[in-house]
C-alpha cells in the first residue's frame, strides 16, 4: 500500500477499547453515513494507510477517528487518508475497531491484526557455487526477483513475513529452477511435475466456531464452541452495545433495535475472536428490520443470492445473423474468427427459459467494446493471427461492437433479465486499448513503456513488471496512475451504468492495475449508486497470485471479490485425479476462508474460457503433462471416458455448497469439452445432448437450485465433519436449517457412517439425489456411488 508522506499532521484523541464481551458505546443517534457494508481492514505489523474515501464519500465531514490504543494514528489534514502506526503488534487485539466520528455520531470498521510471522528458508548447497540464489513461490507470486537469499556460514538464508499455511516453492539458483533438495516434502504443480512445500505456522489451529442457534423476526440468538475474549455485533456500520445483547454461558442473545427497519435491506454482521484466534463470521440479512428466514424474501440485489453463469457473447447463440461479419482473412482459423453469437442471441433464450431453467440469476457478458475489424499476429510462437471476437481489444471502449449488435439491443437484454428477476455483468477492460483506438492516438503518452532498458520488450512479463506490462505489441496498456487516463476509463465504467442500467462488472486484468484506480472507479461507482436509491453494483476480478495479492484489490473502497483460483485448481486436481486427496481441498478451502472471511463474495468458478475445460481432464481428453493451447489445434478434443461427467458433477456440487458466489462457465452444466483457449471457447450446445449431458445437466439445474433456495448455503456458516483421503462430510447451518454434504472419491460405492449429534438433529433426512440411508440410534448410515456425491437437507 503506499505511503504517504505528510507535512502537517495531528494527532487524534485515542479511546481506550473495554475489554469485555460487548461495547458499550450508545448509539441512540443511530447515523448510518458509510457509504455501503464497510468490509474490515487487516492491518500490517508496522504501518498502514488507511483511505478515508473508502468509507465516506466527502471527508471533509470527517470530525476524527479513533482506534485501539496500541495503534499510533495520524491524520492527513485533507482527512483523505489516515496513517495506522503499530507500536507492539503483538499486543494488539487479533479483532479491534475503528471508530470514524462525524457531527457527534459515530460508524464503526473493523480492524484485524495480520496474522504474519516471520519464517527462515535456508538451503545448503553441498560445497556448489552460485553467484545468485533466489526463492519463487506461491509467497512472492512465483517472481524469484522479489526473494533473493543471501549466503551466512555456507548456507543460503532469507526471513520473510508469512500468514500461517502451505507454501510451494522452488529455488532459482542462477536462473536454473529446481527443487529444495533439503526438503523432502513435495507437491504437483498440476502441470506433470511437482514443488517442494512447506508449512508454516499451526495453519490447522483450533479457533472458535460460532453458529447460529435461534431465530425470530426481531432477535437471534448464537453460540460459540470456545469462550470468546470479545464479540463485535454490527448492523451496517453500527456496533450494537449492551442494551441489546445478552450472555449466558456460552449463547449470546441479541434483540434488534427499531432503528434497523431502515433501509429495507440490511445486515447484522457478527465477528469474534480470542487466544487462539478469530472465529469464523456470520452474517444475517434483514428486509425492513426483520430477519429473513426465507430465501423467498432475497432479491437479485442481494450479493450473497448471486449464482453466475459466464458466457462469451460471440460463442453462445447467433440471434441476428444480419450482423455476422467474420473477419476475412485465410491466416485467421475458424476457431479464432467471429462465430456468430450476439446479443439479440441471449435475449432469445431470455425468452426461452434457458437461464431461467438453469437456475442462474445473474448472466456474465465477456466485453462488448468495439473490437478492431481485422486480425493480428500475437507475440508468443507461433504466432498464431486471430481477431478480436472475444472482446478483450477494445478500440472503442464506449460503443458496442456491430457485430454483437446495437445500444438498443443492449438495452433490451438488460431489461428483460431485470423483467425476469437476472441481473446482468458486463467484462469490462481497463487495463489496455487497441492500438486503433482513438483515445491511445491521440494520447500515446498515456501508454507504459514498451521496450525495456535491457533490451527485452515488456510484453507478457506478468509478475516482474506487473503494473506496467503489455499482454501483445498491438495490445498498449495505460498508465493507470495518471489522474487523466484513470478519469477517463472510470467514467467509460460509468457510462455502461447509465447507459444501460446493467448491474456489475467482471474486470480484467485486476492485478495488472494500479489500487488508485479501482479506488477512483468505486468511488463513482457509489456515488452513482447513491443517486439510483442505493443501487447494487457487484464488482468482481480476476487476478492470477497469491491469496494475498488476490485479497489486496478486495475491500470497501475496491472491489467485492475476486475469483479464487487458488482453490479452484485445488478442487480441480482433487476431483479429477484419483490420487489428490480431499485432506488437500480440505487445507485449501480453510486457508481461502482464513483469507477473504467465512461470508465473502469471493467468485468459485468451474471453470473460464482461459483454462481447458475440466470435462476435457476428467474425461481422459486431455492430459495433464501436455500443452492444452496446441493440443486443441493438433486434434478434436473430446470426452473418452464417461467418468469425467461424475467428476465434474462432484466439482460443480462443491463450488455450489461451499461460502462464496458460484459461477458456472458456458457449457460446462453438461459438459461441453475443450481444450486451451481457443478450443476451449466452443460454440454453445443446446440440443442433441448425449445421455450422460442430460443427466449431468439435469444435476447441475437441482444444484443450482437447491443453491438458490437455502438460506444455510447462502448466509451458513460452515463446518468439516470428516475428511479422509477419499471421503468428505461438511456442513451449512443457518437458525436451525442445516444442509449436509457428503462426497465420495472412491471408485466404488462407499458406506458413510455419520454421526448425527455432530449435526445436531435425529430425525429423517431428505437427499436431493435418492442416496439410500438409515439412521441407526445416533448413527446416520448412508451409500454414496463411486465418484459422487449427495446433499441432504435437514
Amino acid at each position: 500500500m503506499r505511503k504517504i508522506i505528510v507535512a502537517c499532521i495531528f494527532i487524534l484523541t485515542v479511546f481506550l477499547n473495554n475489554r469485555c464481551t460487548v461495547n458499550n458505546t450508545n448509539i441512540s443517534d443511530n447515523v448510518n453515513f458509510i457509504s455501503g457494508i464497510a468490509q474490515p481492514v487487516t492491518i500490517n505489523p508496522d504501518t498502514t494507510t488507511i483511505f478515508s474515501e473508502d468509507f465516506v464519500s466527502d471527508p471533509s465531514l470527517i470530525d476524527s477517528f479513533s482506534f485501539h490504543p496500541m495503534l499510533k494514528n495520524m491524520l492527513i489534514s485533507d482527512k483523505k487518508s489516515v496513517k495506522l502506526i503499530c507500536g507492539e503488534h503483538e499486543k494488539l487485539p487479533v479483532i479491534s475497531e475503528m471508530k470514524i466520528w462525524s457531527k457527534g455520531n459515530h460508524n464503526s470498521v473493523l480492524i484485524k491484526k495480520s496474522k504474519k510471522i516471520s519464517h527462515t528458508f535456508s538451503y545448503d548447497a553441498k560445497g556448489k557455487k552460485y553467484s545468485k540464489l533466489q526463492l519463487a513461490g506461491d509467497f512472492n507470486n512465483w517472481n524469484p526477483n522479489e526473494s533473493n537469499m543471501s549466503l551466512t556460514n555456507d548456507k543460503w538464508k532469507i526471513s520473510l513475513l508469512l500468514n500461517p499455511g502451505r507454501y510451494s516453492y522452488q529455488i532459482v539458483a542462477d536462473g536454473k529452477w529446481m527443487l529444495d533438495s533439503g526438503n523432502p516434502v513435495s507437491v504437483s504443480n498440476g502441470m506433470g511435475g511437482f514443488n517442494s512445500s512447506i508449512v508454516v505456522g499451526n495453519p490447522e489451529q483450533k479457533v472458535p466456531h460460532i453458529s447460529g442457534k435461534t431465530i425470530s423476526a426481531k432477535r437471534f440468538s448464537f453460540i460459540s464452541d470456545q469462550e470468546l475474549d470479545e464479540v463485535f455485533i454490527l448492523w451496517q456500520n453500527i456496533r450494537l452495545d449492551n442494551n441489546y445483547i445478552q450472555k449466558k454461558n456460552s449463547e449470546y442473545e441479541v434483540i434488534l433495535p427499531n432503528f434497523c427497519e431502515n433501509p429495507e435491506s440490511s445486515r447484522v454482521r457478527i465477528f469474534a475472536y480470542n487466544k487462539n484466534g478469530e472465529s469464523n463470521d456470520l452474517i444475517i440479512p434483514l428486509k425492513n428490520g426483520k430477519i429473513i428466514d426465507d430465501s423467498s424474501f432475497l432479491s437479485r440485489s442481494d450479493k450473497e443470492a448471486q449464482v453466475l453463469y459466464f458466457l462469451l457473447v460471440d460463442r453462445f447463440n447467433n440471434g441476428n445473423t444480419s450482423n455476422d461479419q467474420p473477419v476475412k482473412d485465410a491466416e485467421v482459423h475458424p476457431k479464432a474468427n467471429y462465430m456468430g453469437g450476439d446479443i439479440k442471441g441471449i435475449i432469445k433464450k431470455i425468452d426461452d427459459g434457458f437461464f431461467q431453467k438453469l437456475g442462474v440469476n445473474t448472466i456474465w457478458l465477456s466485453p462488448v467494446h468495439q473490437n478492431p475489424l481485422t486480425a493480428y499476429v500475437e507475440f508468443p510462437e507461433p504466432h498464431r493471427k486471430f481477431s478480436g471476437y472475444h472482446g478483450y481489444w477494445p478500440v472503442h471502449i464506449t460503443k458496442i461492437d456491430h457485430r454483437f449488435g446495437t445500444n438498443a439491443e443492449m438495452k433490451e437484454l438488460v431489461e428483460k433479465a431485470h423483467a425476469n428477476n437476472m441481473n446482468i455483468l458486463v467484462d469490462f477492460v481497463a487495463n489496455h486499448l487497441h492500438e486503433e483506438s482513438p483515445i491511445i492516438k491521440k494520447n500515446p503518452h498515456w501508454a507504459t513503456q514498451l521496450n525495456l532498458p535491457d533490451g527485452r520488450k515488456n510484453i507478457r512479463l506478468w509478475d516482474e513488471y506487473r503494473l506496467t506490462t503489455w499482454f501483445d505489441t498491438f495490445l498498449p496498456t495505460l498508465d493507470l496512475e495518471k489522474k487523466e487516463v484513470y478519469d477517463c476509463i472510470s467514467d467509460s465504467a460509468i457510462f455502461f451504468l447509465k447507459t444501460f442500467d446493467i448491474d456489475g462488472f467482471r474486470h480484467d486484468a485486476t492485478k495488472h492495475i494500479p489500487e488508485i484506480f479501482w479506488r477512483e472507479l468505486t468511488k463513482k461507482i457509489k456515488k452513482f449508486s447513491g443517486k439510483k436509491n442505493n443501487k447494487s453494483v457487484y464488482q468482481i476480478g480476476e487476478t492470477y497470485g497469491s491469496r494475498e495479492l488476490i485479497g489486496s484489490y478486495v475491500g470497501s473502497g475496491k472491489m467485492d471479490g475476486q475469483f479464487d483460483f487458488n482453490l479452484f485448481f485445488d478442487a480441480k486436481n482433487t476431483f479429477i485425479k484419483d490420487d489428490n486427496s480431499f485432506v488437500n481441498l480440505k487445507n485449501s478451502l480453510i486457508e481461502s476462508l482464513s483469507y477473504y472471511g467465512h461470508n465473502h463474495l469471493m467468485g468459485n468458478i468451474t471453470g473460464n474460457h482461459d483454462q481447458a475445460r475440466v470435462i476435457s481432464y476428467a474425461g481422459e481428453g486431455l492430459r495433464f503433462d501436455e500443452d492444452e493451447k496446441e493440443a486443441g489445434w493438433k486434434r478434436d478434443v473430446k470426452v473418452e471416458n464417461p467418468v469425467g461427467y461424475k467428476k465434474l458433477s462432484a466439482l460443480t456440487a462443491f463450488i455450489l455448497t461451499i461460502p462464496g458466489v458460484p459461477v458456472i462457465y458456458y457449457g460446462d452444466e453438461f459438459g461441453m469439452p475443450g481444450a486451451g483457449d481457443p478450443d476451449n471457447r466452443r460454440m454453445m450446445k443446446f440440443d442433441n445432448l448425449s445421455k450422460e449431458e442430460k443427466t449431468l445437466r439435469e444435476k447441475t439445474e437441482k444444484l443450482v437450485k437447491l443453491r438458490r433456495s437455502s438460506m444455510p448455503l447462502i448466509f451458513g456458516d460452515f463446518k468439516f465433519i470428516e475428511v479422509t483421503e477419499t471421503e468428505m462430510i461438511y456442513t451449512r447451518s443457518y437458525f436451525g436449517q442445516t444442509v449436509l454434504v457428503v462426497f465420495n472419491k472412491n471408485a466404488q460405492k462407499k458406506l458413510f457412517k455419520i454421526n448425527i449429534t455432530e449435526i445436531d438433529k435425529s430425525e429423517m433426512l431428505k437427499p436431493i439425489f435418492n442416496s439410500n440411508y438409515k439412521i441407526n440410534k445416533s448413527v446416520l448410515e448412508l451409500e454414496i456411488s463411486g465418484y459422487s456425491f449427495d446433499v441432504f437437507i435437514l
